[in-house]
């Protein structure tokens, strides 16, 4: 599900544009960009289905502490043994920033909203995150202003996000989730937003890898922090975390993180912007169906029909700003 906007910083988000031919041609000339894309396709979007599984028995917040304090200390160390340039005081401040938000904000409270919501419910929710971006940036930086074509982008994603989660629609099609929960599910993507906008200019080192995890690092403080807060210590103990969660949790450390971001990594040396930037329409399709068939998650008209909006919203946002 994490998207750390330092490995952000070489691409923006754009469309996948119908008349880009070299996009297929890309593909077929190198196997290992092809691989790298599947890996990203496929992680990030089961990272959602690793979370439900984890938070079953361990504490959400616990949970996420846990998971990015190993992986950002693996980063960390791999590239500190790599001989990346070791970062000053200034880039540790703007990590802090955004790995509170991002990781803290997002991610934390992503898992706390799966703990009562379906894991496909969630990834789409967070898809409405291009949304968030085009307010935060003019609302707070007044750097672009959105255009006709992106307000009208705007108001078909949040009617999607609002079909998904309205309350007062008797209909017999309807997902029993708490709508609370998703509404917190929906702040998480707001402040992911505010994160990964105010990366753009914030100092970094050359190394993102390096970045993403001295942001790993500081957030998972701050989680620790959080799960002191809301008492997810009392009466917890790991002899009675269950199978699934250790195995979520696992593939959240290792695969989620690690390999996801290594692949990540590795496209943006050896692919194109256009074919990086079409992942964020896939993830939420393969966290549905993989809650559907892994999980049991209900698979309903509304879901499929609100997924549906929100994606063509965030095409019709990114087409725009290709343009």
């Amino acid at each position: 599900m994490i998207i750390v906007p330092a490995l952000k910083k070489a691409v923006s988000i754009r469309l996948l544009t119908y008349n880009s031919p070299s996009l297929m041609d890309e593909i077929k000339k190198n196997y290992k960009v092809l691989a790298a894309l599947l890996a990203v396709y496929i992680i990030w979007g089961s990272t959602y289905l690793g979370i439900k599984y984890a938070v079953e028995t361990i504490p959400p917040f616990l949970h996420a502490a846990l998971r990015f304090t190993l992986s950002g200390a693996f980063l960390f160390v791999w590239r500190v043994l790599a001989r990346d340039a070791m970062p000053t005081m200034k880039q540790w401040r703007s990590a802090a920033i955004v790995g509170t938000l991002l990781l803290v904000g997002g991610n934390g409270f992503i898992s706390l909203s799966e703990t009562k919501i379906p894991s496909g419910v969630a990834a789409l929710i967070v898809a409405s995150m291009p949304i968030f971006m085009i307010l935060v940036d003019f609302v707070f930086y007044r750097s672009h202003k959105p255009t006709l074509v992106q307000i009208v982008g705007l108001v078909i994603g949040f009617g999607g996000v609002f079909y998904l989660l309205n309350p007062w629609d008797t209909a017999k099609d309807i997902t029993h989730f708490s709508v609370g929960y998703s509404l917190l599910a929906l702040l998480a993507s707001f402040l992911w937003s505010l994160g990964s906008v105010y990366s753009r200019q914030a100092p970094k080192p050359d190394s993102l890898l390096m970045y993403t995890g001295m942001q790993m690092l500081i957030g998972s403080f701050g989680l620790f922090v959080m799960s002191f807060l809301f008492g997810e210590y009392n009466g917890f103990h790991f002899a009675n975390v269950s199978a699934s969660s250790w195995w979520g949790f696992t593939y959240l450390v290792t695969v989620g993180s690690l390999v996801g971001f290594t692949s990540y990594a590795y496209l943006l040396k050896h692919a194109s912007v256009s074919l990086i930037s079409t992942y964020p329409y896939v993830n939420p399709i393969v966290a549905i169906i993989l809650g559907n068939l892994m999980a049991g998650e209900s698979l309903t008209s509304r879901i499929l029909i609100s997924a549906a909006i929100i994606i063509s919203s965030i095409i019709l946002i990114n087409w725009q700003k290709k343009k």
